[in-house]
């Protein structure tokens, strides 16, 4: 059987649920596998962060800034390794200590030190005592201590304070406790329960996970030598209350327009399918039915779009036909009218 884009539009009509499946099938959750991106840390320098911290702190038996802050200008990851500790996102911690400490570390500073050390986690920080950067660093650090020092304090019944996790809510003796003897694997599992796994790096390459389709979509404009305008987030283009994302070739003589989208959430593909829905009635308004201004198509990736078949039934429809999926992308060009565009 063919895929909806290589087939008669009446066939479709006449077979839907049949195409239907043929895009399910080509489906696929992009939530299993990540992007590492550049930023990610693997375990051996992570690990290396902690023992390093370990041992400046003797066995977590002297957690103070004097003691803490050689080992992070010489292993910046013990820095991220002190804040794993304490449970806090750079945004959280930065707020924290500015409160405690008095000095100013604005959320964007707090996430650029972050990312520059698990950039270049290896690399010593520059030696600059006194410097903006050193006092940040060195307020964050202070804090972190106190808050050790100090364990989750009593709140209310119906409240739950971020500290009183396993291994700091009684303060130093749980932390030296989960590191001399190991953590049970119940309470490990009821914090990742709280936590989710991975959930960190899954917001750090969250930009990188949603450019996966147009990231793909641009490797086959470019390589047959096709024209195209890339938009921009929320830009507006003439005639068109929300632009598309890739526009051929281009805004001032629209022919081909594509939709690229990833969902692993239905009831966000259910929105993203309305949003193609409207730009394939943009381009009939006013014309006959086989003859629409511009040409739609629908590139999708993620299992949120594989859950109602009445949602893909309506974007089959709307597109004629014209939904790729990434198993598939190689054959945009030769199934679209793209190819009245290949220079090569």
């Amino acid at each position: 059987m063919p895929f909806s884009f290589e087939a008669d539009f009446d066939d479709i009509q006449a077979n839907m649920d049949v195409y239907v499946d043929e895009v399910f099938g080509c489906l696929e959750s992009e939530f299993l596998v990540m992007p590492k991106g550049p930023g990610f840390v693997e375990f051996p320098i992570f690990e290396k962060g902690y023992e390093g911290l370990k041992r400046a702190t003797r066995d977590f038996q002297d957690v103070t800034p004097e003691a803490i802050a050689p080992v992070v200008q010489q292993f910046p990851i013990a820095l991220i390794v002190l804040r794993c500790i304490l449970g806090f996102t750079p945004p959280e911690w930065a707020y924290y200590a500015s409160r405690s400490t008095g000095i100013e570390i604005p959320q964007g500073t707090a996430r650029t030190i972050d990312r520059n050390i698990r950039l270049e986690p290896d690399k010593p920080l520059n030696p600059n005592r006194g410097g903006v950067t050193d006092q940040r660093i060195s307020a964050l650090i202070a804090t972190a201590c106190e808050i050790l020092k100090q364990g989750a304090p009593e709140v209310p019944a119906d409240r739950l304070h971020r500290i009183d996790k396993a291994d700091t809510a009684s303060g130093l003796l749980g932390v030296r406790s989960m590191a001399d003897l190991g953590v049970p694997y119940s309470i490990l599992l009821y914090e990742r329960f709280l936590g989710r796994p991975f959930a960190g790096h899954r917001d750090s390459i969250r930009e990188l996970v949603g450019n996966l389709v147009e990231n793909a979509i641009e490797d086959v404009l470019a390589q047959a030598g096709i024209s195209f305008r890339k938009t921009r987030r929320a830009e507006r283009l003439p005639g068109l209350d929300k632009a598309p994302d890739f526009v051929i070739p281009n805004e001032f003589n629209p022919q081909v327009m594509i939709e690229a989208k990833l969902t692993e959430d239905d009831g966000t593909a259910r929105d993203k399918v309305t949003r193609v829905q409207h730009l394939c009635q943009l381009s009939m308004a006013g014309q006959p039915p086989d003859r629409p201004r511009f040409e739609v198509i629908a590139c999708i990736a993620g299992r949120g779009f594989g859950v109602r078949r009445e949602d893909m039934k309506k974007l089959i429809l709307a597109t004629r036909g014209k939904v790729f999926t990434l198993q598939n992308m190689d054959r945009l060009v030769d199934a679209t009218r793209l190819q009245e565009f290949r220079s090569r």
